[in-house]
């Protein structure tokens, strides 16, 4: 609750990271603060023996910020946190991602490990890392020398919560389970002038009208339907008032894949559509910027498979739900890329009764990034401290164990 009703903006984490890291020193842990803008790095030795497992690194990650939401759930410690944004408009600040219960599972992990050390032999790494809802966080960290001033990982592991599987559930897909993401900015140019005399202009909105309309077809009609693929136009902006046509319009997309290949044919045919649509009104070239990117989450099949084994063992098969993958995306691929076998799950963090009800109702439940989603905190806890925790001790056995 303490988390949730604090919440920092990407970039902004520094009493977030504070707090988490006053918990992990707390357990006994070395605490490094600031890498990466506020990450937070926390090492738990317990080296002993000389087993084939000993001396083996695991890292465990949370992500630390918020998003700009203003909470509309009516709970009694909701997030009533207000800040001024880049562009100087005052916005709620709320943790509609979970990012509240990732922190909070962290800490109960650590505590556990902390006082049973019996229990398993090697190093955790605990990260706690800025910036995952901007998709640079990882990337911050890994630049400032995450896996050469650290003991680098011989796996890494990470939950996220989800809003449409019940408590006390662990979700799991191995292989590709989450999408590159980019962010496209396109700037249409015209010539702007007066509505009564259209001919003496180029009309940018009437462009981006089309362009709109061509960008859906890259999806339906050039990438192969067995490939997932996303085009989505969330923001067009142009023009100040009802007779004046303006110079220009600037849309926003997102752009999403799984493959390396289909990522860089989405890329080339959005300039190829916008550059065709300012040709056919002779307009000038469009301005077109791809960023923010976040590679796909790749799921490493053996370390999943060994996960999840021993998660069926000791929650029951029917609490380890196979999941299908989605369109999101998360910054946690970027330790995989770095070569480091990594393996995220998902949290089941709605009571059941509760998903039963928006099911009787017709509705879904509200999603993450909604203002009206929160979680069953206790009940999600409660599984995901025990399933981590598992997980650490089948990867990092104790000294002796068989």
């Amino acid at each position: 609750q303490e988390f949730h009703q604090t919440p920092e903006l990407s970039f902004e984490e520094e009493k977030t990271a504070q707090r988490l890291a006053e918990e992990l020193r707390r357990v006994g842990a070395t605490v490094t603060e600031r890498v990466g803008g506020f990450g937070v790095v926390a090492l738990l030795d317990n080296n002993s023996g000389g087993t084939e497992e000993s001396g083996k690194v695991l890292m465990l990650r949370t992500d630390l910020d918020a998003l700009p939401v203003a909470e509309q759930t009516g709970l009694p410690y909701a997030s009533q946190v207000r800040v001024r944004d880049k562009r100087g408009a005052t916005v709620g600040v709320m943790h509609a991602c979970g990012h509240d219960v990732h922190m909070t599972n962290l800490v109960g992990v650590a505590r556990y490990l902390a006082e049973h050390r019996d229990q398993w032999s090697g190093t955790v790494v605990f990260i706690g890392q800025p910036a995952e809802e901007r998709g640079a966080g990882a990337e911050a960290m890994l630049a400032d020398g995450l896996f050469q001033r650290f003991p680098r990982p011989d796996y890494a592991l990470a939950f996220h919560v989800a809003s449409d599987l019940p408590t006390g559930a662990i979700g799991y897909h191995p292989g590709y389970a989450m999408a590159n993401v980019d962010s496209v900015d396109i700037t249409v140019k015209g010539r702007g002038g007066h509505g009564a005399a259209p001919e003496t202009t180029i009309d940018p909105v009437v462009i981006a009208a089309r362009l709109i309309l061509d960008l859906q077809t890259i999806v339906s009609r050039e990438i192969k339907p067995i490939e997932p693929a996303v085009v989505t136009v969330g923001s067009i902006h142009g023009g100040s008032k009802h007779n004046v046509i303006s110079n220009q319009c600037h849309l926003q997309l997102t752009v999403r894949s799984y493959t390396a290949a289909v990522r860089k044919q989405l890329h080339e045919a959005i300039r190829r559509k916008a550059s065709a649509a300012a040709a056919s009104a002779n307009a000038p070239e469009p301005d077109v910027k791809i960023s923010e990117g976040t590679p796909s989450l790749y799921n490493d099949p053996e370390l999943m498979a060994r996960v999840v084994t021993t998660l069926e063992h000791t929650m029951g098969k029917e609490n380890v739900i196979l999941v299908s993958p989605s369109m999101g995306g998360e910054d946690f691929s970027l330790y995989g890329k770095a070569g480091v076998p990594i393996c995220m799950m998902r949290l089941g963090a709605v009571d059941k009764q509760r998903l039963d009800q928006y099911q009787q109702k017709g509705q879904p439940p509200p999603s993450l990034h909604s203002p009206l989603f929160y979680p069953d905190a206790e009940e999600a806890l409660s599984t995901g401290i025990e399933a981590m925790v598992t997980a650490v001790i089948e990867l990092l056995p104790p000294s002796g164990s068989t």
